[in-house]
């Protein structure tokens, strides 16, 4: 049985949607954490609607926020009680998707997934096993789970861009080039790569520039 999601929305520009941008949060935060990019983005993506639901999982460290999965270095739980939740939470994001687009009445190629940390995780291994492949994935400072099983469970293989900070000290600067490595195994054509200088675990604004441009030409928004 999925866990129904809870999201915050901000409704496009223009009034018409035409599209969407489905933000995911990190490990701790919550939608609200990353819905203020639509700000920014909205100027440029008048016809986006912007949609950021909050993990299923309240966090175990930061009661506050919320957790797509644990994680045993942080919080002190196992490994299978993190694939376990890791499991359950993408069935979760699967039926959110689903049930989001027949609301909207959006197709697949009109939302793309951005995800922050683990809210990167989750993208990263989510889309590519959805039958109809979205718009596109925007990864930011996060990494592939279980990149060994993803060449034989990809279904649908839509552009990727992967963005990273070159001092990161949460998910390692090396995970970037392990996840374009692990995609480009699995038959992708489309990954992008852009790494922000002089950056920790965030987003830069150069690193927004690049997911706003990737956003408009490589997934149609």
């Amino acid at each position: 049985m999925t866990r129904v999601l809870q999201a915050g929305r901000r409704a496009p520009a223009s009034g018409e949607t035409r599209s969407a941008v489905v933000f995911l949060h990190g490990y701790g935060a919550n939608g609200a954490d990353l819905l203020g990019l639509a700000e920014p983005l909205s100027e440029h993506l008048p016809d986006t609607m912007f949609v950021a639901p909050d993990a299923p999982e309240a966090c175990a460290v930061n009661p506050g926020g919320y957790q797509w999965f644990p994680i045993p270095w942080i919080d002190g739980s196992s490994q299978e009680e993190a694939e376990t939740g890791m499991r359950a939470a993408a069935k979760d994001l699967d039926a959110f998707l689903d049930a989001f687009m027949v609301d909207e009445d959006l197709l697949p190629e009109q939302v793309v997934l951005f995800g922050f940390s683990q809210g990167t995780m989750m993208s990263l291994h989510v889309a590519p096993r959805r039958e109809d492949p979205v718009a596109g994935i925007v990864a930011f400072s996060g990494r592939i789970l279980q990149p060994e099983l993803l060449e034989d469970e990809t279904v649908s293989r839509p552009p990727v861009l992967l963005v990273h900070g070159d001092q990161d000290d949460v998910v390692p600067p090396h995970s970037m080039p392990e996840a374009a490595e692990a995609l480009q195994k699995a038959g992708w054509k489309e990954v992008y790569a852009h790494v922000m200088k002089g950056t920790a675990h965030g987003i830069a604004p150069d690193g927004l520039s690049v997911a706003l441009a990737f956003m408009r030409d490589k997934c149609g928004l």
